[in-house]
């Protein structure tokens, strides 16, 4: 188990800027090419990396799996989110959302009362506007840097509805008659919290079933109703 994990780490760390060469893991991990080839081949049947010639391929949503598994067996988990970008988690959560019938927009800027705010993704399919906000965090998050985490995220989410609908925004909501505004934030593990003040912390490899039960569940989860006011042309 502890040379699958370091084995895992070293894939993390080669492929965060795409396909690597067998060769460079074996040169990383130093162990005997026989061992390595099971090795790699027990992580392609797991779905976690790619085997292409003599490549080792791990998209983004591999690359996830791949540091999830690694904390499962007992990798530190500071080690294994220092070789995640953000940008990963961005795109994760803007591909679960499209593949939800959402209309996505990432990293949305925009102005509000004499502020300027962003949204790292934003999934909009009627009557719901989903704000997500991107985190990579570690284990043993307090409850009240949790806490100040999810009302900044709140306070993004309420000033987007407040600032609709600016036609400066281009964004799928703008057109609706109303919305529901959901701010909610993805983490890279499960942790002891499922909601904060209602907002749902949602694990990544859990994204897509909690957006494919959010439309049952809103009951349950912290959310703005805007109704718009169109100007007539």
């Amino acid at each position: 188990m502890i040379v699958e994990r370091n084995l895992i780490i070293s894939v993390l760390k080669l492929t965060r800027n795409g396909a690597t060469l067998g060769e460079d893991v074996k040169k990383d991990f130093r162990l005997p090419s026989d061992t390595l080839i099971e090795l790699l081949e027990k992580l392609q049947s797991e779905d976690l990396l790619k085997l292409n010639g003599n490549s080792v391929e791990a998209d983004s949503e591999n690359r996830l799996k791949l540091a999830v598994k690694a904390v499962s067996i007992g990798a530190d988990v500071e080690v294994v989110s220092g070789f995640l970008g953000w940008q990963e988690f961005e795109g994760i959560a803007a591909t679960a959302l499209k593949n939800n019938g959402y209309a996505v927009l990432q990293n949305l800027r925009f102005k509000h009362a004499a502020r300027k705010w962003e949204i790292d993704v934003v999934g909009c399919r009627k009557p719901l506007v989903v704000c997500v906000d991107c985190k990579d965090w570690h284990h043993g998050l307090s409850p009240s840097a949790m806490r100040r985490i999810v009302e900044a995220q709140v306070e993004r989410a309420r000033a987007l509805a407040d600032a609709l609908p600016n036609v400066s925004i281009g964004i799928e909501c703008a057109k609706w008659s109303k919305a529901k505004f959901v701010p909610a934030v993805l983490v890279l593990l499960p942790s002891r919290f499922k909601f904060c003040d209602g907002v749902p912390i949602v694990p990544v490899l859990q994204l897509q079933d909690f957006l494919s039960q959010l439309p049952l569940e809103l009951d349950s989860v912290k959310y703005f109703d805007k109704e718009f006011t169109h100007l007539s042309h």
